[in-house]
């Protein structure tokens, strides 16, 4: 029997990846953005009732599940129009690297992993989530709660990390199909990148936002596409949701505008918010052809989405500046008790990356939304601007080199007995995979006190030439008078010697104190919990391990015999997550691997103690630092 479950596994499981962006944008100055505007449908509401059901009620939503369009793990390579583009530097950073330490003041506990996400769901909802690879990662924390979403579940848990609601399918959540039924082979709705917010203002709201994908039942895509959004109605994230939606197919259906090879989904949405607005922004891929489209902004009124009446949405397409697409725009959030940016009637900043040849870049891009205020208004009358700023060098970031341990799922496909011939691999010819660090966008922005943080994974050499992944990060002063203006008022690196540092963000709060965290893997780590501190005058702290990982990333992206595309490298997310709290506590959440089992274990227990299942063994670290 246990031969035959192994057989089963193999034979039926489906792979589920994010697509990886690398793009352009122009040199230029100025205002910018073609402008539409959609209509934000309200479909219902929601509440999750101590993880164990759903009382959705409203409009019900459709969708089937199927493969990432974008997931061919190659890179879209998408050249702009007219001009020439500036001459990139050649040398890739070789800054100095950071001491390491084991943390000291935090709390932390374990987040979800791939067990949790691979069996949440009662009722309908039980046994249909999918084996999904990376991790992509929502955090949020408010009022004495921290809100994880991971993939397509969401888990609410106290500060002290008690569980109040076991991990809920966010299909579940929205009401939506269920993402595969076993029994008939019908998949149902398409999710991906999730996101969390939590406001301060009115007493405190939650926001969640995840894209869908229409899809049939045979896992087909159907040409549809739309952002959902979940707004709590109160400060307690078990409690009521509005759920919204707009469409953003782009194909000039569901009153959508026409843009060139569409229909098209938003990718990986990101959010952000000032004092008037709630914003998301995309990248726009097709669903049927290989073509981006470049960024969109989308700007809704905050209160509007809390009172539960909605509103519109007002849209700014960047189709193609001098020298390509903008791509992958980080709208920054401010801490609780921060200072908006009110000058030029209210302003809402983004952060983005300028590197998309695959190599190197020594400029970052500044954005603003102004006139927020009139968010308000019926007539909403917004601008968009954008600055080019000369930054420290970055570029692409190297695969990651793991430190070989434990990898049940390797010898599993070594088997020449449980394993199916198709998948069976001598170990010696499969290795222990690599970790992909993806590509140098912009990740998490947060504008406090006048500025804006942000930081990236970039290319660093010791004095050798040895590459290694680490983290280059970003102090921007905007000021926004008749013209957009900004410059770095602080820059530098994190980096440890001969190991890596992937996926950074970036949590401040209104003291002054500033971390970026990250995951910490390579030859002397398994995939580990770290940060370090920041400010304007000493540059970066020391790293500092808050957990350190037990063993290898070992899930199927990772192995050739079952994914040949991505040559054994394995997805390790596409972002992490930090915030700050009311009290001015440092909260983040990585990637990590928290569990070991050995073979012999893992044919006893293929869950290995409900740690892992048999096709990935991802899982998270939650973290608080005091200030």
């Amino acid at each position: 029997m246990k031969a035959r479950r192994l057989f089963v596994a193999f034979t039926t499981f489906a792979l589920l990846m994010s697509a990886t962006v690398t793009t352009a944008l122009a040199e230029s100055s100025g205002d910018v953005g073609i402008q539409f505007h959609l209509k934000l449908t309200k479909l219902g509401t929601t509440q999750v009732i101590g993880g164990s059901s759903s009382t959705f009620s409203g409009k019900g939503l459709t969708g089937e599940q199927g493969p990432d369009p974008g997931a061919a793990g190659g890179e879209a390579l998408v050249h702009g129009h007219g001009g020439a583009p500036p001459v990139p530097p050649t040398q890739a950073p070789r800054p100095g690297t950071q001491s390491l330490v084991n943390a000291t003041g935090t709390t932390h506990f374990q987040g979800l992993n791939h067990f949790d996400h691979r069996t949440a769901g009662t009722g309908k909802y039980t046994e249909t989530q999918l084996s999904l690879e990376p991790p992509d990662q929502g955090l949020c924390v408010g009022k004495g709660f921290v809100v994880e979403t991971v993939n397509t579940v969401i888990r609410v848990r106290n500060t002290a990390g008690t569980i109040l609601a076991p991990a809920m399918p966010l299909t579940q959540f929205f009401g939506l199909a269920p993402e595969i039924n076993r029994d008939t082979g019908n998949y149902g709705a398409f999710l991906s990148d999730p996101k969390c917010y939590f406001d301060t203002a009115a007493g405190g709201h939650w926001f969640l936002t995840i894209l869908e994908l229409g899809q049939s039942k045979a896992g087909a895509f159907t040409g549809t596409s739309r952002q959902l959004i979940a707004v709590s109605t109160g400060s307690n994230p078990t409690g009521m949701f509005n759920l919204y939606t707009f469409a953003t197919n782009d194909d000039g259906k569901k009153g959508t505008p026409v843009h060139p090879d569409c229909p098209c989904y938003g990718d990986q949405p990101l959010i952000g918010a000032d004092a008037n607005g709630f914003y998301i922004t995309t990248n726009e891929f097709s669903i049927f052809a290989p073509a981006f489209n470049g960024a969109i902004v989308y700007a809704m009124r905050k209160s509007a989405l809390t009172s539960g009446s909605g509103g519109d949405v007002n849209a700014f397409w960047e189709p193609s500046l001098v020298e390509g697409q903008a791509y992958s725009l980080q709208p920054a959030t401010t801490p609780p008790g921060g200072a908006y940016a009110g000058e030029n009637g209210g302003a809402e900043y983004f952060l983005s990356a300028l590197e998309f040849t695959g190599g190197l870049d020594n400029r970052i891009a500044l954005w603003a939304l102004t006139n927020t205020s009139s968010l308000n208004s019926a007539h909403p009358q917004l601008k968009m601007a954008v600055k080019v700023l000369k930054s420290e060098v970055y570029g692409l970031p190297p695969v990651v080199t793991q430190k070989s341990g434990p990898a049940p799922l390797r010898d599993l496909l070594a088997d020449p007995v449980l394993a199916p011939a198709v998948f069976q691999v001598p170990a010696a010819d499969q290795p222990i995979p690599y970790l992909n660090s993806n590509d140098d966008r912009m990740q998490q922005a947060v504008y406090v006190d006048g500025q804006i943080w942000g930081a990236l994974s970039t290319v660093v050499e010791n004095r050798h030439g040895d590459q290694h992944v680490g983290v280059a990060w970003f102090a921007v002063k905007p000021s926004t008078g008749n013209k957009l203006d900004g410059w770095i008022t602080s820059q530098g690196y994190v980096a440890v010697d001969k190991n890596d540092l992937v996926f950074p963000s970036i949590a401040a709060n209104t003291h002054g104190d500033v971390l970026v965290a990250f995951t910490l893997a390579g030859p002397g780590y398994y995939p580990s919990a770290a940060y370090a501190r920041l400010d304007n005058s000493g540059g970066a702290g020391s790293v500092r391990v808050v957990s350190h990982g037990v063993g290898p990333a070992d899930g199927f992206i990772g192995y050739p015999s079952l994914v040949p595309d991505e040559k054994g490298i394995e997805r390790w997310g596409d972002y992490s997550a930090a915030v700050a709290d009311e009290s001015g506590n440092l909260w983040f959440a990585t990637e990590t691997i928290n569990q070991s089992c050995t073979f012999d274990d893992f044919l006893n227990d293929t869950s290995c103690g409900h740690t892992r299942t048999i096709l990935a063994n991802w899982g998270t670290t939650i973290a608080k630092v005091h200030p």
